[in-house]
């Protein structure tokens, strides 16, 4: 873009922006501490900013639709009539976009009678005519009919990519026309779902692009209907009257009665006051530093050092929060032997304290501790510091051994695991109760944000002190907590305890009014130190296997690259998919209706390519290459960087506050999705192997633990029939539905059958099933169809979990679990339609989730009061797995499979597979 600035004007469609950054959220909706949806205003002003960024521009106007009629609404009574009520969330931020729009001073624009799009088009044409150059910023294709050598289409870039800029080149390329005007007559010929537009029934967009480019335009093809034939031609010459409404419809037009006036277009100063209030509100941190809002200062606050007086403190905070410059507090520093002992004395006499540790890092098994804090009461903390020195810090903490193992104290912390571990890590055993203000919260709210800076917010209106001011932003120039001055450390630390005391009193009555105070007290918190010892148990793995499977694979992907290079008939690269597109889809012409993504490549995404397997050969290589070179990063590589090099193992690390439907994940390394279907993958397991030659791997799984809880939860007599008589599951459901004997169902049936039972559970639908399978949408529909007719109790089941959830906004597992469905109700079919399928698969994944945590806090009592040197290591998905001292396997095996199958009495057996051997791969 060349032109002068002046030169340029930005005309920004706002619904189609707003809707645009909602849906881009739809699936992680981002919520403020209030519980507010903020996606769309989020994604709106990140818009704004990222063209304030790029294109500094002097004019430009947001363009909203008005709720009255507009003319084609007289024109036409259905125009828009099918439109999806707009979601409640969505509706609830227009007033905020407004809001952030003014604070940004950004002229507003709308005209009543006409819509967004006409009055976009009319300013376009008239700037043009003042020598503007104009851009359109929206994602609809729509405007492509205005498309100039003066006016652009300005895409906004998906994902935070580069936006798209369509001129006529684009236009034609991705019409196929050669005018601008012409994307008016495919519209009127293909009709507009979304806007009612009709069209011409059976004309879809490749029908409509073609007829277009032979014949110009509507108004040409209606004088050669002759040259037309069958039902295409029947349906054109039926539907004409249709059409040509249709074609008056889909046009923007270009003379709505709204004035070309610079002044009213002009840019003003931002109104910074107003940007910081509503980023506040809104909590968009990063925005306020992004666009350098300044603040009005604080007031001044009093602060306690050591245990004596406190000194006044005066400083600038960019927030309307309390903080620890505006909060009345007093905070100690204990330095000595004697303060020490002060210190014990009092937290050895209270019911419960809260504590903190901060360290040098965040991996528990090499992290050092930098200092304790401890909290008792509201605005009063203390700070034990610890030396370097490796023997004078165990001294140091030895101290503290009996306060912490005192079974009659609660410990409270938040994300009190890594304490435990950091503890761990100088001998020092957690006992008693505990109190994890982050497990209390992801309870109470599951689809929220649980860190402390989060929970400050919402319940304490409290802005805590940021990491980054101790020890700066992540990157290299990072530094640890070990180089931060003693009174910023002080403060730092005690204002952690000191707040996570403040969130416990907040957070608790909060239990019972979510009615999970027995989940969180008798599940949650036992699983804590169950996780803290697998954590630090760790897993051997054996290196040498990986590094010899890293050979094979390394070999295999080139025979792969080779045999997909010959079928292609020319060399490229695999590994490209701009590359790849264009072999498959234009040479070997795979796919004569193949997309292309916004970047204008052919998209080769895997989901894609699973549907056109069958095409060719090549295209099942092309998996194959890509799921060997995965395998090969993510694991075969990866996994020896990731051995402990003090422990010789690997840790990951459980996090039971992330899925909302209850289910442990794991990171650094994710276990979790280690690949279990293909062999390569499988092979991944063999390196991970007993401790030592006195150990064996013990790995234990439920059998098909969400199916047999969907047959208890619906009481499907048929089903828990088959579970309790311990028959094969999927051949009976293939034998209903293809109403067959079952000595008649074929491998095939079986596994559409094993589809369509996992599916159900996850609210498959026709489609989704037709991909699955591949196979026609139409016998994917009869498949389901089949299904629920000769399992009717699991369709009710379904609709009775939705009736539920409409009705107390809410679904539970079998343990009192919650999940919120804030949308159920939504008038917007699509956000309606998620809010469904949770429904119906919280309660079923929850519950199992449910189940193993109860087995694995119950086997992990039971290994302890037996004294056992065998430790359980590793949790994925419904199996278990155990490092087996060998004389203790038949103990341990009685003892897993016992407390596996009888941890919840759903009626219906639950069955547990398990096996031992030297490696995982041989014990599962």
């Amino acid at each position: 873009m060349a032109e002068n600035k002046q030169q340029k004007l930005f005309l920004l469609d706002a619904f189609a922006l707003i809707y645009r950054s909602y849906f881009a959220f739809i699936r992680n909706p981002r919520f403020n501490s209030k519980g507010v949806n903020t996606s769309a205003m989020l994604g709106v002003t990140n818009t704004i900013v990222q063209l304030m960024e790029k294109e500094d521009p002097e004019y430009l106007a947001v363009v909203f639709d008005v709720s009255a009629p507009t003319f084609r609404h007289e024109m036409f009574k259905e125009y828009k009539a099918n439109r999806d009520e707009m979601p409640e969330d969505l509706r609830k931020s227009i007033p905020y976009i407004r809001k952030i729009i003014e604070a940004f001073n950004i002229p507003i624009i709308e005209k009543e009678g006409y819509e967004a799009d006409d009055v976009i088009g009319t300013l376009a044409k008239k700037a043009e005519k003042e020598g503007f150059t104009t851009y359109m910023m929206t994602p609809d294709k729509d405007y492509a009919q205005l498309v100039s050598d003066k006016v652009f289409m300005y895409k906004p870039g998906k994902g935070g990519g580069d936006v798209e800029i369509w001129g006529l080149p684009e236009v034609q390329e991705n019409f196929g026309i050669e005018t601008a005007d012409q994307v008016i007559d495919i519209l009127g010929l293909m009709g507009d779902s979304a806007d009612n537009i009709p069209g011409c029934p059976g004309i879809g967009p490749k029908t409509a692009q073609k007829l277009i480019a032979d014949y110009g335009s509507i108004e040409e093809l209606y004088k050669n209907t002759d040259k037309l034939k069958g039902k295409q031609k029947e349906r054109i010459v039926k539907n004409e009257e249709q059409v040509r409404l249709s074609k008056v419809l889909a046009t923007i037009i270009t003379d709505a009665p709204v004035e070309f006036d610079l002044k009213q277009l002009q840019k003003d100063e931002l109104n910074k006051e107003e940007l910081v209030k509503l980023f506040n509100e809104l909590e968009f941190k990063t925005l306020i530093t992004r666009l350098n809002l300044s603040s009005a200062p604080a007031q001044p606050a009093m602060q306690g050092t050591l245990f004596g007086a406190p000194e006044e403190v005066v400083t600038e905070v960019p927030s309307t929060k309390e903080n620890i410059d505006s909060v009345p507090h007093q905070y100690y520093l204990v330095e000595n032997e004697l303060q020490r002992a002060s210190l014990r004395a009092e937290l050895s006499v209270q019911k419960e304290f809260c504590f903190d540790t901060e360290t040098t890092g965040l991996d528990t098994q090499i992290a050092e501790i930098v200092c304790m804090s401890f909290a008792f009461r509201e605005h009063e903390a203390y700070c034990v510091t610890i030396p370097n020195n490796r023997e004078e810090a165990q001294k140091v903490m030895d101290e503290f051994r009996e306060i912490f193992a005192d079974t009659n104290i609660t410990k409270i912390g938040q994300n009190i695991k890594y304490d435990i571990l950091i503890l761990k890590n100088y001998n020092l055993e957690v006992k008693g109760p505990l109190y994890d203000t982050m497990l209390a919260h992801y309870l109470i709210q599951p689809d929220m944000k649980h860190n402390l800076d989060q929970l400050c917010l919402q319940y304490l209106n409290y802005e805590k002190v940021p990491t980054e001011n101790l020890i700066g932003k992540k990157g290299k120039n990072q530094v640890t907590m070990r180089s931060v001055t003693t009174d910023k450390l002080r403060d730092y630390a005690c204002e952690d305890a000191d707040l996570t005391l403040q969130l416990k009193n907040a957070l608790d009555p909060e239990l019972d009014k979510a009615g999970v105070r027995e989940l969180f007290e008798t599940l949650e918190m036992p699983l804590v130190p169950v996780l803290a010892k697998m954590e630090s148990a760790g897993v051997k793995l054996n290196s040498d296997e990986l590094n010899k499977s890293a050979i094979v694979l390394r070999q295999q992907i080139i025979e792969l690259e080779k045999e997909i290079i010959e079928l292609a008939g020319e060399e490229f690269n695999v590994s490209s998919p701009k590359q790849l597109g264009p072999i498959l889809f234009e040479k070997l012409k795979i796919d004569t209706n193949a997309k292309k993504t916004k970047t204008k490549q052919y998209s080769t995404s895997e989901e894609v390519l699973i549907r056109l397997v069958d095409k060719h050969p090549i295209v099942q290589k092309v998996l194959d290459f890509r799921g060997l070179k995965k395998l090969l990063s993510t694991y075969v590589e990866a996994l020896p960087l990731l051995v402990n090099p003090k422990t010789g193992k690997i840790h990951t690390s459980y996090n039971q506050a992330i899925a909302a439907t209850g289910r442990l994940s794991s990171v650094n390394p994710n276990l979790q999705n280690i690949p279990i279907r293909d062999a390569a993958g499988r092979e991944i397991r063999k390196a991970f192997i007993p401790s030592d030659d006195e150990h064996t791997f013990f790995s234990a799984d439920y059998s098909q633990i969400e199916l047999r809880i969907m047959a208890a939860l619906s009481g499907d007599e048929e089903m828990l029939r088959a579970f309790n008589e311990g028959k094969d599951i999927h051949s009976i459901t293939a034998a209903k539905i293809y109403q067959i004997p079952e000595s008649e169902v074929d491998s095939d049936m079986r596994r559409k059958a094993k589809t369509a039972n996992f599916g159900i559970i996850y609210g498959i639908s026709a489609f989704g099933l037709s991909q699955r399978l591949n196979i026609p949408r139409t016998e994917a529909k009869d498949l389901i169809d089949g299904y629920f007719e000769n399992f009717p109790k699991i369709k009710a089941f379904m609709d009775k979990q939705i009736h539920l959830a409409r009705e107390q906004g809410f679904v539970e597992t079998i343990k009192g679990r919650r999940r919120y469905l804030n949308d159920i109700n939504s008038a917007n079919a699509v956000v309606r339609g998620m809010a469904e399928r949770n429904a119906v698969n919280a309660p079923i994944q929850g519950s199992a989730a449910d189940i193993i945590k109860i087995a694995m806090i119950n086997i992990h009592n039971k290994m302890e009061e037996q004294n056992l040197q065998s430790k359980m290591i590793l949790q994925v998905h419904d199996e278990l797995n155990f490092d087996v001292y060998k004389p203790e396997l038949e103990t341990v095996r009685s003892l897993v499979k016992t407390e596996m199958e009888n941890a919840v009495d759903i009626g219906v057996q639950l069955t547990v597979e398990s096996n031992a051997a030297d490696n995982w791969l041989d014990a599962h």
